[in-house]
């Protein structure tokens, strides 16, 4: 079993962290790897991270989910060179980072744009969709003028920047990042805009004290 970690990210010299049960794990994989003549010339280490790389990072496999990183790459044997293939062949080991989200994962992210069906969430490598029927449970709609969504009642705004916890409903893992397709729901208690969240835990703090301070009162 691989072990999940978070995902951290430097950003302007800052390090941004995402999370989320089960989306990251490291794979230990033991391989071979072809470094073709015009390699031949060049640091060996050097070259056979280079092609890894090449052939794993921003791919989704089967196996691993989205390939985010390449590390800890050791060569652990002589190169072979097969005949009328002028190529060597490599005995190799390496971990690779791999981003695997499942429906029901709980990620917290950044707000990366704001639309008129709905809020962009970057998580991690990519970024998911929160339709605007799956922001809030109060009616919420797109204001042209701030580029800000705004709920009727409570006047709650939601903007791009903003830190925000949601939960994966959709998943569709294609070839590449850019064909990854996430859906992600804001619904549900205990989700939302972190200031949402703060604000809805100290009202029903203060609603829990009330509630025992009226039974204290009805026993005298």
């Amino acid at each position: 079993m691989p072990d999940c970690i978070i995902y951290c990210k430097a950003i302007n010299n800052e390090v941004d962290c995402y999370w989320g049960v089960g989306m990251f794990y490291e794979y230990s994989i033991n391989d071979k790897v072809r470094v073709p003549p015009e390699f031949f010339g060049l640091d060996i280490n050097s070259a056979v991270r280079n092609i890894l790389i090449e052939n794993y990072e921003g791919k989704v496999f089967r196996d691993y989910g989205l390939v985010v990183a390449v590390t800890d790459v050791e060569i652990t044997g002589d190169g072979i060179i097969i005949p009328g293939d002028g190529a060597a062949h490599y005995p190799i080991k390496f971990k690779v980072l791999g981003y695997n989200p499942q429906v029901n994962n709980v990620v917290r992210g950044e707000i990366t744009e704001i639309v008129n069906f709905g809020a962009f969430i970057g998580i991690g490598p990519v970024e998911g969709l929160v339709h605007l029927s799956q922001i809030t449970n109060e009616f919420i709609s797109y204001n042209k003028k701030t580029s800000n969504l705004v709920t009727k009642d409570s006047k709650k705004v939601l903007k791009k920047g903003d830190k925000v916890i949601s939960k994966v409903s959709t998943v569709s893992m294609k070839n590449t990042i850019r064909d990854i397709k996430i859906g992600l729901t804001m619904r549900p208690k205990g989700l939302g805009k972190e200031e949402w969240i703060e604000k809805e835990e100290n009202d029903d703090e203060e609603k829990a004290k009330a509630k025992a301070s009226d039974k204290k009162k009805g026993k005298k």
